[in-house]
């Protein structure tokens, strides 16, 4: 298994919100759970920009637009946004997986 190093700084006026840099381009292959999508691949590059989104299954036209609106945009706004999205009461949705994706990512 390849190791990755990243890197964590704080921004001085917050203290709170780390910034992550990922050392090289990183490419994610996501196993979703509770939703109709089977898969979602990613890429996130050294500035943690999401690159290349796609979702396997699921509903086509919606998750299209997620990563044509989603790309080159910040990995954790990103998942920020989209956290705790539900679909059909599941809990959970598409978009949902997609932002634990992102997190699991960056851990």
């Amino acid at each position: 298994m390849e190791e990755k190093h990243l890197h964590v700084t704080f921004n001085s006026e917050n203290l709170a919100v780390p910034e992550v840099k990922v050392d090289d381009d990183k490419h994610v292959t996501y196993k979703p759970s509770g939703v109709c999508s089977m898969q979602i691949d990613f890429d996130i590059d050294s500035e943690r920009r999401l690159h290349d989104v796609r979702f396997v299954g699921g509903c086509n036209g919606n998750l299209k637009a997620i990563g044509k609106l989603v790309e080159g945009k910040d990995a954790v706004e990103v998942a920020k946004i989209l956290k705790g999205n539900d679909c059909k009461g599941r809990g959970t949705s598409c978009a949902d997986q997609f932002a634990k994706a992102i997190e699991e990512a960056l851990a």
